[in-house]
């Protein structure tokens, strides 16, 4: 699910807040641009330096200057957003006792707009990590602070200003794989069509790029890029920082799905130093979520994009370096400090624990062009960015879990019909009873039992055509149908660890505790004789010391929300543990 504007705000209420219009964005406006008080002035005095600008002079520029925090003094700082096409508009003027940033500034990402000096002024400047230090001193005026920087990131998303422009023909396969990545980690970002906007069309006439080079894609400090990869809208944005491969971090959390961000908020929040790296958005399969109605505290649901971007943006405040995209392609054991080296590159990063968070891939059914349509037909979540596009359409839902069912509920909501295939003669197996129900009371959802699909058909467009076939009958029949969600489960990502050695099951999930001891033991003791007393090894620990495993990816786990966060709560003192124990030349190495 792609965030939504009010995802990431601290509650207001018990239950999950509802996306903002413009109106109330309006209403909020004390909330957006606060005017703090003598005495609040007075406590950031101690985390901030006084600095000075000429009238005119440009105090932060879009996609250049990163920065914290500016409290202004004296004189006035007016703000515009800016689009790296050189379009500009008016967004306010910060005032004496107002400040300058939104939520990107908690981790010291580029500005997403420009900052002119009005008259001579005189700000308070406190960096990110200055920032992150007084929001964790002074709990009530944080909160504040941080909820003016969220909402001023909820109005550029709502009105698709600040952030890259992507420029290219309607439905282009690159645009939604790009416009997904982007919604996905909460950044704001627009699309202009060159057939109707007549300033992409020139950046056309002017690049003239090839098929293969399509879309284009225009970063904030104005630098085009041609059918950039995610990693380099990641590099041009900030989200993927370069980062030191000579530092030793404490922690580096390999995915920053729920397990992985409730590492990295505890183990930051108690002082470790912590990197996650993250391959795709912060989430993880939990983002598919429509609605998750069984975590605790939530008792009309929350949505998994929701919850993940509340963590994403509590992880900051904390000061995590989070990562994205970020994938690991090898972990290094033969040596301390332990290695993580970056797919697609040689640098390696150090750490003292690796925790491995790493989930699972999407499953793909064998269909011969089943590629050719990712994207264009073929998804594999179904965020409000899918909903849009099957609007009033009919539309084929394959799998029967619990993601399948949240999915098929929340995409009855903008579809004519949702016709929903599984292989089993029934749903009972799989799928939480309450969904089942409103499976059953969604009049626009049919369930296709024991069916799959064997055909999809289409052209360079995109998809057009799904021909399914009954598995008992073997008849077969086709539906004009041009998009088709796969929601049926995952593999564990753990291919990357055989250099390590970390032991994982037959199916691939990674041991930990007493099944890795165990296992040790069998392999061991081929009579199956053990010893009264086994190895001690810490619950959520590999076969590798200092490195561990939790949430989807650890075998055994419940592939739930609620227990992947608390296994990344509980890993943490186990950490700690583990560090504790360190011979002291490794603790300094």
């Amino acid at each position: 699910m792609a965030t939504t504007p009010m995802e990431l705000l601290p509650e207001d209420t018990p239950d999950e807040p509802t996306p903002l219009t413009g109106l109330d964005l309006e209403k909020r406006s004390h909330q957006i641009f606060p005017t703090l008080s003598a005495a609040d002035i007075k406590h950031m005095h101690r985390f901030g330096r006084v600095r000075h600008f000429n009238d005119g002079e440009l105090i932060f520029e879009a996609g250049k200057t990163s920065f914290g925090l500016m409290l202004v003094l004296k004189g006035g700082i007016e703000v515009s957003r800016y689009d790296g096409l050189g379009n500009t508009s008016y967004i306010t003027t910060h005032t004496p006792g107002q400040f300058s940033g939104e939520v990107s500034q908690l981790s010291g990402r580029p500005s997403l707009g420009n900052g002119l000096a009005v008259g001579a002024v005189e700000v308070l400047e406190l960096p990110s990590e200055s920032l992150r230090a007084l929001l964790v001193a002074h709990a009530d005026l944080g909160e504040r602070i941080v909820r003016a920087l969220i909402l001023r990131r909820v109005g550029l998303i709502e009105q698709n200003s600040g952030g890259p422009v992507i420029v290219g023909p309607r439905g282009h396969g690159r645009i939604h794989t790009l416009q997904s990545f982007l919604s996905a980690n909460g950044h704001p970002h627009s699309v202009l069509d060159p057939e109707l906007d007549q300033q992409a069309a020139d950046l056309m006439a002017h690049y003239q790029p090839k098929p293969e080079e399509l879309p284009l894609v225009v970063c904030p400090d104005g630098v085009v890029k041609k059918n950039p990869t995610v990693v380099e809208i990641g590099r041009c944005l900030g989200m993927l920082p370069e980062i030191d491969s000579e530092k030793i971090w404490d922690v580096i959390v390999v995915g920053a799905g729920p397990a992985g961000l409730a590492t990295a908020v505890y183990a930051a929040s108690e002082g470790l130093s912590v990197l996650a790296l993250e391959t795709r958005a912060y989430g993880g399969q939990a983002a598919a979520s429509a609605r998750i109605e069984n975590y605790l505290g939530f008792p009309t649901g929350v949505s998994g994009r929701a919850l993940a971007g509340r963590a994403y943006v509590q992880a900051q405040k904390f000061g995590v370096e989070v990562a994205i995209p970020a994938p690991a392609g090898r972990l290094i054991c033969d040596t301390y400090p332990l290695q993580v080296e970056m797919c697609g590159s040689l640098q390696r990063l150090k750490a003292r624990t690796v925790v491995l968070s790493c989930g699972a891939r999407y499953r793909r059914p064998s269909l011969a062009n089943l590629r050719q349509f990712e994207g264009k037909g073929v998804y594999y979540w179904a965020s409000p960015i899918e909903a849009k596009l099957c609007k009033t359409e009919e539309i084929v839902l394959v799998g029967g879990g619990n993601s399948a069912g949240q999915a098929a509920v929340f995409l009855a909501s903008h579809a004519a019909k949702v016709h929903m295939l599984i292989r089993k003669d029934s749903l009972a197996s799989t799928m939480s009873s309450y969904l089942i129900e409103r499976i059953q009371a969604t009049p626009n959802i049919e369930l296709h039992t024991q069916t799959e699909i064997v055909a999809l058909e289409g052209d360079d467009d995109g998809l057009k055509q799904v021909r399914i076939r009954g598995m008992k009958s073997g008849e077969e029949c086709d539906y004009d149908v041009c998009r088709v969600f796969l929601f049926i489960g995952a593999d564990p990502n753990t291919d990357w660890l055989g250099d390590c050695g970390v032991d994982v099951d037959a199916h691939g999930f990674i041991r930990t505790g007493f099944d890795v001891t165990k296992a040790q033991c069998k392999a061991n003791f081929s009579n199956g004789v053990y010893p009264r007393e086994l190895p001690s090894r810490a619950a959520l620990e590999t076969s590798v010391p200092g490195v561990f495993a939790i949430g989807d990816v650890r075998a055994g786990s419940t592939k739930r929300v609620a227990a992947a966060v608390g296994e990344g709560a509980a890993v943490v003192s186990q950490i700690h543990a583990f560090l504790a124990n360190l011979p002291a030349d490794k603790v300094f190495s």
